[in-house]
């Protein structure tokens, strides 16, 4: 999806693999870094911001929030050091951190592709930590066995290594795709032009914005911890990744 931190190129949206890389500082100030360059995810649909350090010649920041504004602002651990404009600078991503929302992610767009195929319930909230989250449905009636139909198709979903693609569209062709929109409110700006895609091929196809596995198999075993009534026609699932 187009981004309004324009000075900073976003690696991460091309490459969810990448973990290091080098970049400029653009602007430095007490609030916070910004590079010509970076591969950390601001955060967004949900998924937490990146964490991870800055290495240049004589100084190491810790790199502990991305801010999106005007610019692309790395937010850097209280008391270390802010690298001058113009310093080139080595980034390097928490992987572990990383690959764990990137799991956990996707373990969100498979659940929600499980339960609109087979209940037709759209999405109406959600949040996530590295292997754990919870996910809010539009889902006033369920059955006694929903909590064990729902996991034993996350498992089957999960075994049959779904590929994972993403790629970018212009808005007009993006919204052709049936379904694009899995929330019950669209949240994409009405000015934006390009749609970032996720497609778990065969199974969900959203707009997002976030990092991702390659396959569903990458994500791991989803365990659906509980099942909560949160209202009237509102059903909170908790699920936690496991290897």
């Amino acid at each position: 999806m187009a981004d309004a931190s324009a000075r900073t190129t976003r690696l991460e949206l091309a490459d969810a693999t990448l973990r290091e890389w080098t970049a400029v500082v653009l602007d430095a100030s007490p609030d916070g870094v910004v590079l010509d360059r970076s591969a950390f995810y601001p955060g967004g649909g949900g998924q937490p911001p990146d964490q991870g350090v800055l290495l240049w010649s004589g100084g190491q920041s810790r790199v502990v929030g991305v801010r999106r504004g005007d610019d692309l602002l790395l937010q850097l651990a209280e008391g270390d050091p802010v690298p001058p404009v113009g310093t080139s600078v080595r980034g390097a991503v928490a992987d572990e951190r990383r690959t764990a929302l990137m799991r956990t992610h996707s373990a969100l767009h498979l659940l929600s592709g499980v339960v609109y195929r087979d209940f037709g319930a759209l999405v109406t909230g959600g949040n996530m930590e590295p292997l754990s989250a919870r996910m809010d449905f539009d889902l006033p009636d369920v059955p006694a066995d929903f909590k064990s139909r729902i996991a034993e198709a996350c498992a089957r979903e999960v075994a049959a290594d779904r590929r994972i693609d993403v790629r970018v569209l212009p808005r007009e062709a993006a919204f052709a795709i049936p379904d694009i929109i899995r929330t019950a409110t669209d949240l994409l700006p009405p000015d934006l032009t390009d749609v970032r895609i996720v497609d778990i091929v065969g199974l969900d196809t959203q707009a997002d914005g976030g990092t991702h596995v390659a396959s569903t198999r990458q994500i791991g075993g989803i365990e659906v911890v509980k099942v909560e009534n949160k209202g009237k026609a509102n059903r909170r699932l908790r699920v936690r990744l496991r290897d």
